[in-house]
């Protein structure tokens, strides 16, 4: 297991300098990640059935064009995504998410080298094919659970985003129930951690999975005590865009929620997350700023 320098406290974020015991960056082929500020990850569904973008950049040409509207907006990674993931969502071959991320991954790597992009995909076969087309993060709602999917990430000395699920996309909402929801995810991701580490992977983001196989109220509790997963020693990555836990608080439909992310945003930047996966770029940008303008006592 890679070892990480830990704390008692909650780690805390002073200045330009990251919490103890996190890594200063991460370095990923050429660029890198820089953890002495909160990063925002835009994400590009390229998929006709995502729960919030389905349908709207299931093309080459409108994934570019808003992979450079990301850009500009100030996305710090671009996330692309060719299977969704909400709950029931029907599963995706391999040559079909293929065909669907590959273009996108190309055109954005030509237009914006310095802009690291991140495959969303649980198939080894996909990543593969996306690192070899310029993708540098592996971004895997099964935790990289799978051998091969490790030995590319160790292969090609990547970042991986290893996220908590129970059950898969289609049978996860049965799965919701959790005896101690926090302690839970602390052995899930120090086994995760430990097993990655003998794989040779060390570059580990965590994500604890807001809304895969949790209730508003578990995504609520995570959020209370996000700084128990900070104290692992390892960036944390919070998805809650637009997510269904935000409906059920707000009363609104997936595109009425940005303002609601935001809330979500600033308070996981206080509590110490590292990186924040967001359709709203400006928002939640502009989000993080402030909240770690707050947190650092520093403007």
């Amino acid at each position: 297991m890679p070892s990480k320098p830990s704390s008692s406290k909650s780690p805390k974020r002073e200045g330009s300098n990251p919490p103890p015991g996190f890594p200063r960056q991460y370095r990923c082929g050429k660029l890198r990640l820089p953890f002495n500020r909160p990063l925002i990850m835009g994400v590009i569904n390229i998929t006709p059935d995502s729960f919030s973008d389905g349908g709207l950049y299931s093309n080459t040409a409108d994934a570019m064009a808003q992979a450079d509207r990301l850009v500009a907006d100030g996305a710090d990674i671009l996330d692309i995504g060719g299977e969704s993931t909400r709950p029931g969502a029907p599963p995706v071959s391999a040559p079909e998410e293929i065909s669907r991320v590959i273009p996108v991954i190309r055109g954005i790597v030509s237009r914006h080298p310095k802009v690291p992009v991140s495959v969303d995909t649980s198939k080894p076969e996909v990543a593969r094919e996306a690192v070899e087309a310029g993708a540098v993060i592996i971004n895997d709602v099964t935790g990289v659970s799978s051998p091969q999917m490790a030995r590319i990430a160790a292969q090609y000395n990547l970042p991986v985003v290893v996220m908590h699920m129970k059950g898969s996309p289609r049978d996860m909402a049965k799965k919701a129930r959790y005896a101690d929801l926090m302690g839970e995810l602390k052995s899930y991701f120090t086994g995760r951690i430990t097993s990655l580490g003998r794989a040779g992977v060390s570059k580990i983001i965590i994500d604890p999975g807001l809304g895969f196989a949790k209730t508003a109220k578990h995504n609520i509790e995570i959020l209370n005590r996000l700084d128990e997963l900070v104290e692992l020693g390892y960036p944390v990555l919070v998805g809650a865009s637009r997510k269904s836990f935000l409906g059920k608080i707000l009363g609104a439909p997936p595109q009425e929620r940005d303002a609601g992310t935001a809330a979500v945003t600033a308070l996981a930047v206080m509590k110490g997350a590292a990186i924040i996966r967001a359709h709203n770029v400006v928002m939640n940008r502009h989000a993080a700023i402030v909240a770690a303008s707050i947190r650092d006592r520093k403007v």
